[in-house]
């Protein structure tokens, strides 16, 4: 079991009681699931560039990535329904743990002149949405294999009803917020 999921177990779910003062072990917040989607635009011109992005996010995430496709067609951005225009992972479970603990320990320190994670990132249930710009600041990425730097996007969701729930949550798992 990853060391988050026990710090889970043992004390922020006492700590999430004690602040919110719940009755009941099934009203603590969770962390559920984390997605992580990686658009990318070029890959309606070069099919290539959608290959090693999809290759860099199994990379970072441990697992097979799933191709987007586009859902309607926009003429102004030469977009057909149905083409491929970028990948997405969700992880569960002690995958989810792992990357979180990787995020908040290794990928999140090494972003340049890093003062914190917007705190207002939040979606109004509970959920958190957070935005990188490369893809360089995972230690799994070599630098010298990267094509090109691409960023993306990781969404928390969590089972908490509020917004000040779920930022309790992630601030006790080491979501380092800027004051």
């Amino acid at each position: 079991m990853s060391r988050l999921r026990e710090k889970y177990d043992a004390e922020i779910k006492s700590a999430m009681t004690e602040k919110f003062g719940y009755k009941n072990v099934m009203q603590i917040p969770k962390l559920e699931k984390i997605v992580i989607n990686m658009g990318v635009g070029e890959a309606r011109e070069n099919a290539k560039v959608l290959d090693s992005a999809i290759k860099d996010l199994e990379t970072i995430a441990g697992q097979k990535a799933v191709v987007t496709r586009a859902r309607k067609s926009v003429a102004n951005f030469k977009l057909r329904e149905g083409m491929p225009i970028g990948c997405k992972v969700t992880l569960r479970g002690e995958k989810m743990y792992e990357f979180l603990d990787r995020l908040v320990n290794l990928a999140l320190p090494r972003v340049r002149d890093f003062r914190g994670i917007n705190p207002n990132g939040f979606d109004g249930r509970g959920n958190y949405a957070l935005g990188i710009k490369e893809q360089l600041i995972f230690p799994e990425i070599e630098y010298d294999k990267v094509d090109k730097v691409r960023g993306m996007d990781i969404i928390f969701v969590t089972t908490a009803n509020t917004d000040e729930e779920a930022r309790e949550l992630l601030t006790l798992f080491g979501m380092p917020y800027s004051k």
